[in-house]
């Protein structure tokens, strides 16, 4: 079992930057790939970035590609999402979670462990 705690969302202006973290316990952090995924109200939830377990790999949807950046930390068991030149359509709740598959993936039901989510409101 994998507990994920996300924390850093807020209010901020469009234009403006956030970063989000998620602290990872139980298992052995490093053994997982970890992904950032999002929901607006209405919405389905959508992939954003996921990582490999060294870091080694990144991937993005093509909506935050050279805005967004993915990152981790296995020594503090931490994945980190650097949001910058953030939208009003980036507003949603941004949850991570833990892959013990292979390959990043991008797809929802691909992911085993999730977080409870973190709020991000962008202002126009």
């Amino acid at each position: 079992q994998v507990q994920l705690i996300e924390s850093g969302g807020g209010l901020v202006q469009a234009g403006g930057s956030l970063r989000l973290s998620c602290a990872a316990s139980g298992r052995t952090f490093s053994n997982y790939n970890m992904g950032w995924f999002r929901q607006a109200p209405g919405k389905e939830r959508e992939f954003v970035a996921a990582i490999s377990r060294s870091g080694g790999s990144t991937a993005y949807a093509d909506s935050v590609k050279g805005r967004f950046t993915i990152s981790r930390v296995n020594a503090k068991n931490t994945v980190y999402l650097q949001m910058n030149s953030l939208k009003s359509e980036d507003a949603a709740v941004y949850y991570c979670a833990a892959d013990r598959g292979a390959l990043l993936d991008k797809r929802i039901f691909g992911y085993d462990y999730w977080g409870q989510g973190t709020q991000v409101t962008v202002s126009s």
